[in-house]
């Protein structure tokens, strides 16, 4: 399914709006080739006003990815390594004695920005872990007491390496189910890992953006309105009590000790809803919410040890849950 594009109306207008992010794929295509799955999702968590939790083994461009998004869109970015030593205050920001004022001051950390990659989170304690909850949920950080609200939009994409798992610590359920989406970004086909080595022989260098030719391409007023136009895509009863009877079914399923929980049905009205506007509608189908289950839900579920011995995975259980409760019509 390939997202339709409207040029008409001027900038901050719904539909200028969904041609300048749709015209996000096109320039991040510019530097990363062959994610256009994962491209889509940041996409969708941007409006949504989500986070994502990226998974792939090190080399397939998940940092790359993340800094194409934030060139296309003219937005500040930063990137943390989370390590076992990081500290909270390393991310939050902490308070600094001046010795000419006798006063303490607010020095931001990374955290202040628009699109925070975090890399690696599964390798840092989860003191640190946890510094990101208020930030990610309440889009605020708090030291000393005094609240400080973050930059909007503000968007976490943290990675994680799914074959390394000595010396990490696995992410706790109450922070997955803060991640809008988790996706999987695969290795490349043949032709696009011959994609990539050709552009790198040609001069292509993944630290300098600007030199590949990725142009902002969407202002800010664009996702404004682009949020305001998802908002108001409209959703049947009919397709709500889809997504309800959906996420039900994982709570019933024979694989799993968790299923997902009524934040996680909002999420995927949400995401479908986010879906629904990309490819040219003001309302929700079925497909839309089908289209975005795996991503949105795959990581609230928990599948117990017995199914997942027997080569079970979150996604076929999602699949055949899919394939077994009945679509409205």
């Amino acid at each position: 399914m390939d997202p339709t594009t409207d040029n008409g109306g001027p900038t901050g207008d719904p539909r200028s709006s969904r041609a300048s992010l749709e015209a996000l794929r096109a320039e991040i295509a510019k530097a990363v080739v062959g994610q256009d799955p994962a491209v889509t999702g940041l996409v969708v968590a941007l409006l949504c006003r989500g986070h994502v939790l990226l998974e792939g083994v090190p080399g397939v461009a998940k940092t790359l990815l993340v800094r194409a998004l934030a060139a296309s869109l003219e937005l500040d970015t930063k990137r943390v390594q989370f390590t076992p030593d990081l500290m909270p205050s390393d991310v939050t920001g902490s308070l600094v004695y001046d010795a000419r004022t006798a006063e303490f001051s607010f020095q931001p950390g990374p955290v202040f920005t628009n699109l925070l990659l975090a890399d690696e989170i599964n390798r840092t304690p989860p003191k640190t872990q946890a510094s990101l909850l208020e930030a990610m949920e309440e889009r605020q950080v708090t030291v000393d007491g005094t609240p400080r609200p973050l930059p909007d939009p503000f968007l976490v994409a943290a990675t994680q390496n799914p074959v390394e798992y000595e010396g990490t610590y696995p992410l706790p359920e109450a922070q997955l189910d803060r991640f809008l989406l988790k996706l999987t970004v695969p290795l490349p086909s043949r032709q696009d890992e011959i994609d990539v080595l050709t552009r790198h022989a040609q001069g292509f260098n993944p630290r300098d953006l600007r030199s590949a030719g990725v142009r902002p391409v969407a202002t800010a007023a664009d996702l404004e309105a682009a949020r305001a136009a998802v908002a108001k895509t409209t959703v049947s009863s009919e397709i709500t009590a889809y997504v309800v009877d959906l996420c039900r079914a994982t709570r019933e399923s024979p694989s799993l000790t968790l299923g997902v929980s009524p934040r996680g049905a909002t999420a995927l009205l949400s995401t479908a809803r986010a879906w629904a506007w990309l490819t040219g509608r003001d309302y929700v189908i079925p497909d839309d919410v089908k289209a975005l289950a795996l991503p949105t839900l795959r990581h609230r579920i928990q599948l117990r040890p017995e199914a997942e011995m027997e080569g079970v995975t979150p996604d076929s259980v999602i699949n055949a849950i899919l394939a077994h409760v009945p679509v409205p019509r």
